[in-house]
């Protein structure tokens, strides 16, 4: 399925996204690219877009309006 350009999975795993940017993260500390501050500011902003996917994903699923064509 597709909607505004962009496929979309019933299967998303918000943990194992969440997982898979904190590894990022993770590599790019260990190789310097991110000091102290900058990891803890990256992991600050990964838990709130983990929020907010978990957030969206808890709810009814609707179709705005817009998607269905009226």
């Amino acid at each position: 399925m597709v909607v505004d350009g962009r496929a979309m999975t019933y299967n998303f795993d918000p943990e194992k996204w969440l997982e898979a940017q904190r590894t990022v993260l993770a590599a790019r500390r260990a190789r310097g690219e991110l000091g102290d501050a900058d990891m803890e500011a990256e992991l600050r902003e990964f838990d709130r877009r983990y929020d907010e996917l978990v957030a969206r994903l808890d709810g009814t699923y609707e179709i705005s309006s817009r998607n269905r064509g009226e």
